[in-house]
């Protein structure tokens, strides 16, 4: 049997960990990463003060993070760590990622090298992690995963992780940039002293709860130097100016031009208001746009209240769909416009039903319509996100318009054609 010098063997790994702990990650399939991304994960094991990083979506943030908080419960076992995304099926992905990198073999050998003996997990479930390793005497796991909107009562960590707490629902809703502001700062209170937040994500709005973050470290799809100009260009091609601002060049561009901001969203609590509406579909018979559904109630107490749903899909693909939520929201005459079909639509959708000639220019119709109306219109819970976040994209030059057009076009037909008293006579 080779005689083996324990402390040289544990240096080793312990120099691998603070100076190239990648290699955690290369070893178990993560091939993309790079120098960058060393930086990263020592900065969410080793610094001193709280810190945040923005990095752009596909930067391998969230790799890097369970990298680090894998090689956290060996190198650190007397620290309790808590990881919060924004729900609680978004932390079902990450913990179980952590538990199968500390299963595989460069973890146990880590382990090995420091301990003499393997890390075996004792508690292993979707939310969290113990281990025979543990020093932690305060009863806590090792590692706790949380989403935003659960209980923080009773709740203590040394070292606080979020990942994308901030998300699209922040961009479209005041309510729950104001929520995840909310949480965020409680999570102050959740820290043991001396304890740490690392915050990851993207920012989606100018309010949102990254205002509140400290030490911010941007890394655009530019300086990563993780996409090529092609891949930038095809993405950008794929989505709105201020979308691929948001989510690769980290900055917001929409407010300058925006037309509508500040989109209220219903939490539930007023979805039968919506009942008795009227339906609009504005199709797509093909090509780059989409199809937009509107349902739209104006109810006695003044507001608008409007579902939607935006589908990249042949209006064939999806009227079916659509008819079953006009039956679900128990909604009445639906409207479609008969210029580019000459009235083939119209044959498909069920009674009661009634078509039009489009006769207004577009961007006329969406800023008279729809932009005067905007501060009494509440999007039900339901809602797709996509449809309301191509409404804040909407400028005079936007590419894609299919739901501004669809709803503009439903308040016109339904509301203004009945002599401004809406829906209600």
């Amino acid at each position: 049997m080779i005689n083996i010098n324990l402390s040289e063997i544990e240096k080793q790994y312990l120099d691998l960990v603070k100076n190239n702990p990648i290699a955690f990650g290369l070893e178990n399939g993560f091939t993309d990463l790079r120098e960058l991304h060393n930086e990263w994960i020592q900065m969410f094991m080793f610094a001193e003060e709280d810190t945040t990083l923005q990095g752009h979506r596909g930067s391998y943030k969230t790799t890097c993070l369970s990298i680090a908080i894998a090689l956290l419960i060996i190198i650190k076992p007397h620290l309790s760590i808590m990881f919060m995304r924004k729900s609680d099926d978004d932390v079902k992905e990450i913990v179980l990622q952590v538990g199968k990198l500390l299963k595989t073999e460069c973890y146990q050998e880590l382990s090995f090298a420091l301990y003499g003996t393997g890390c075996k997990l004792l508690k292993e479930s979707a939310y969290e992690i113990d281990t025979n390793l543990k020093q932690n005497t305060k009863g806590g796991s090792q590692l706790l995963g949380t989403g935003s909107k659960s209980s923080l009562t009773g709740k203590h960590a040394d070292l606080i992780f979020t990942d994308d707490i901030i998300n699209v629902d922040d961009r479209i809703s005041k309510a729950h940039r104001e929520r995840t502001r909310m949480v965020y700062q409680e999570l102050q209170n959740i820290r043991n002293r001396g304890g740490r937040i690392v915050n990851t994500g993207t920012p989606w709005h100018k309010d949102d709860a990254f205002t509140l973050m400290p030490n911010i470290s941007t890394y655009d799809c530019y300086s990563t130097g993780l996409m090529d100009d092609n891949k930038i260009q095809e993405i950008k091609d794929s989505m709105s100016a201020s979308l691929f601002a948001a989510n690769y060049e980290l900055k917001h561009i929409a407010d300058k031009d925006a037309m509508f901001t500040n989109s209220k969203v219903d939490d539930g609590t007023n979805t039968e208001k919506i009942h008795g509406g009227k339906c609009h579909v504005d199709a797509s018979y093909g090509g780059e746009d989409g199809t937009a559904f509107t349902i739209a109630n104006e109810h006695a107490d003044g507001f608008i209240y409007v579902y939607g749903e935006l589908k990249q899909m042949h209006i064939d693909d999806c009227l079916d769909g659509f008819e079953e939520k006009r039956k679900f929201y128990r909604a009445g005459t639906f409207y479609s416009e008969t210029n580019a079909d000459k009235g083939y639509l119209n044959k498909k959708i069920q009674s009661p039903k009634k078509p039009y000639h489009e006769k207004m220019n577009k961007y006329i119709k969406i800023s008279t319509y729809l932009k005067s109306n905007w501060h009494r219109i509440i999007f039900i819970k339901g809602t797709d996100r996509d449809y309301i976040n191509q409404i804040l994209d909407y400028t005079e030059n936007a590419t894609h318009d299919d739901s501004p057009d669809s709803l503009a076009s439903l308040i016109r037909e339904a509301i203004d054609k009945r002599g401004g008293v809406g829906f209600l006579k």
